[in-house]
């Protein structure tokens, strides 16, 4: 994708899973990159967050492929902080393209504050998606080329699987805004050539997936498992099969596309 050359990438969620995969692909297409992740856990999601060893592995991984990348800790919940990771990043590479709003985290037990499980999921999987795309709107409109904007989402934002445990129904709910945030940015930005989708993985091979926690509560197994499960013979998709579609996304190949919600989910949507 000779297109992308060139380009610079906004990432949340970096320093591993699909955010890492994001930032790999794009630079071996030949984009430079701007990456944030908190590099801590959240007391309230029940499996362990990234450190800053990982995002110093991602920062490695876009190096190998020849590009550069500016690499910040911040958390995607205070719009100061993302707005001055998005400032260093101008300030290094002097434009911005693409958008990749994947920062999200979710609880599959209750804990004793459900009320506190519920809005602390909201907090970083919606506000973040909002600061992060608020802070990057100014520079993709003054750069006036143009640009794409992708917020991660979920199968369960286009279908919520029954569940009585608030860090679920949280996770459900927010994936399920995104499609709203994304739709009305798509319409605001469509006048600068501005894109808006919002991608719809189901599993993924990440740490959300592969922790304690949730093995657990598929062992524990009371209908939930069977829920999650893919219409392909696919148990988890890998996330560098999640980053090749959002590469080709925000390529110039999909520059007509825009206002669009992409099941990437192996089938899963067909069976729900």
């Amino acid at each position: 994708m000779d297109t992308l050359v060139g380009r610079v990438a906004f990432i949340t969620g970096a320093a591993r899973g699909m955010g890492r995969a994001h930032a790999v692909k794009l630079a071996g297409e030949g984009v430079d990159v701007l990456a944030l992740d908190i590099c801590e856990g959240f007391p309230f999601t029940g499996y362990p967050g990234a450190s800053p060893g990982d995002l110093n592995e991602t920062v490695r991984l876009v190096e190998e492929q020849g590009r550069r990348i500016v690499a910040r800790q911040a958390d995607v919940r205070d719009p100061e902080a993302v707005a001055a990771v998005v400032a260093d990043g101008l300030a290094e590479f002097g434009r911005l393209d693409i958008v990749i709003a994947n920062a999200g985290v979710i609880r599959v037990t209750d804990s004793e504050n459900r009320a506190l499980d519920f809005r602390s999921i909201l907090e970083v999987n919606l506000i973040g998606a909002w600061n992060t795309v608020e802070a990057a709107i100014p520079a993709l409109i003054t750069g006036g080329r143009g640009g794409s904007v992708v917020l991660t989402s979920s199968t369960q934002g286009i279908k919520a699987s029954g569940t009585d445990r608030a860090g679920l129904q949280a996770y459900a709910a927010s994936k399920r805004a995104l499609v709203a945030l994304m739709q009305g940015w798509a319409q605001q930005l469509a006048p600068h050539s501005i894109r808006v989708n919002t991608i719809h993985p189901s599993g993924v091979a990440t740490d959300m997936i592969l922790n304690e926690a949730t093995m657990a509560l598929a062992a524990d197994n009371d209908g939930w498992l069977l829920s999650q499960q893919n219409a392909l013979p696919i148990a988890l998709v890998q996330p560098e099969e999640i980053a090749a579609a959002v590469a080709w996304l925000v390529s110039d190949a999909g520059a007509f596309i825009t206002g669009t919600s992409w099941p990437l989910d192996a089938g899963f949507t067909l069976r729900s």
